[in-house]
């Protein structure tokens, strides 16, 4: 690390924002894409394991393949990364699978279950996704000991590692690549929302997720640092990891907003849009992967209690509140 930190000397603090940032933006479209591919895997046309009205929420299979591979490159394998490229490290864990992941998605999925009054499938809905993507991650950190280990033991970890990324020529080099794919994505995105905006529109809110999400991203990247920092002077609640409780919060609000808004609005190009902010920028904004290593972080720690009292939080406000704005439209139309 402290090689690393004499290199990053060597880099204008600019460019070490940019890579940052563009790598945050690059895995952020990949994790879209991923998520996208895995709903559809897993959904009612082809495996038919999710559906949107069953307790088995239709983003259930990504949350829990993104919170298997936190405990992977989130957690065992991430000093690894680190010391091979902190921004790659960053963009594995807050990009790729903070996206692949959502929490807004499946909020909004129990919120309508229990306004179509099946308050039985939400609750279990929230408390069976809980334990599946909790296991997930345990899953995963198990299963990457066992690799670290069996490397370890072969030596292979010497053979295989990764040596750090030095200089600054390789840096930049690599910023380039990046900003170069994330041209890339974003334009084969804008094209092909060009093409099926006014056609194909099962697609269209695709292409638009992956323009507006790397947004959710940075923002969340950002909120980020409020972890940790608790409240006030007196930092109360420092163990709190309130940078990512606002931004799943704020995510489901988001997410019941635009929902509230397309029962009203009956325009099909205004569907596409809020659907791609919906799949895009809320799912980017809010995580799974995070909040459920945030969760087995504390109950392993020595007041495990706290792993409950934060994970009831998110879920009580986001749900109370979204289930506010979703609600809201109903009543005004029922008292026009």
């Amino acid at each position: 690390m402290q090689y690393y930190s004499e290199c990053k000397k060597e880099l204008p603090w600019y460019l070490t924002y940019i890579s940052s940032r563009v790598h945050l933006a690059v895995l952020g479209i990949l994790g879209v894409l991923t998520r996208y591919l895995l709903e559809k895997l897993f959904g009612p046309k082809v495996v038919g394991a999710t559906g949107d009205h069953s307790y088995m929420y239709i983003d259930l299979p990504p949350n829990m393949v993104g919170s298997f591979f936190m405990g992977w490159f989130g957690a065992v394998f991430k000093a690894d990364i680190s010391n091979f490229s902190p921004e790659l490290a960053v963009g594995l864990t807050t990009g790729y699978l903070g996206s692949l992941t959502t929490f807004s998605g499946w909020n909004q999925k129990m919120l309508e279950l229990s306004v179509d009054g099946q308050w039985v499938f939400a609750i279990l809905g929230f408390l069976l996704g809980l334990f599946l993507v909790a296991y997930s991650f345990i899953f995963g950190v198990e299963t990457a000991k066992g690799l670290k280990w069996a490397l370890n033991r072969t030596k292979l970890s010497s053979k295989c590692g990764l040596s750090p990324i030095n200089g600054v020529t390789t840096q930049i080099i690599l910023i380039i690549v990046m900003a170069t794919m994330l041209g890339v994505l974003w334009g084969v995105s804008v094209t092909m929302l060009k093409k099926d905006f006014d056609g194909d529109s099962s697609t269209s809110h695709l292409w638009f997720g992956c323009i507006v999400g790397p947004v959710g991203v940075w923002i969340r990247f950002y909120l980020a640092r409020f972890n940790g920092q608790g409240l006030g002077k007196a930092q109360i609640l420092k163990w709190m990891p309130f940078g990512t409780l606002m931004a799943n919060v704020a995510a489901a609000c988001i997410m019941a907003a635009f929902a509230t808004m397309k029962k009203s609005v009956n325009d099909k190009h205004f569907d596409t849009v809020a659907t791609g902010i919906q799949f895009g920028f809320c799912g980017c904004l809010s995580t799974v992967s995070t909040f459920i290593a945030e969760f087995e972080a504390m109950r392993a720690s020595a007041y495990p209690w706290r792993a409950y009292v934060y994970t009831f939080m998110t879920m009580i406000i986001s749900f109370a509140l979204g289930t506010l704005i979703f609600s809201v439209p109903v009543w005004t139309e029922a008292w026009s």
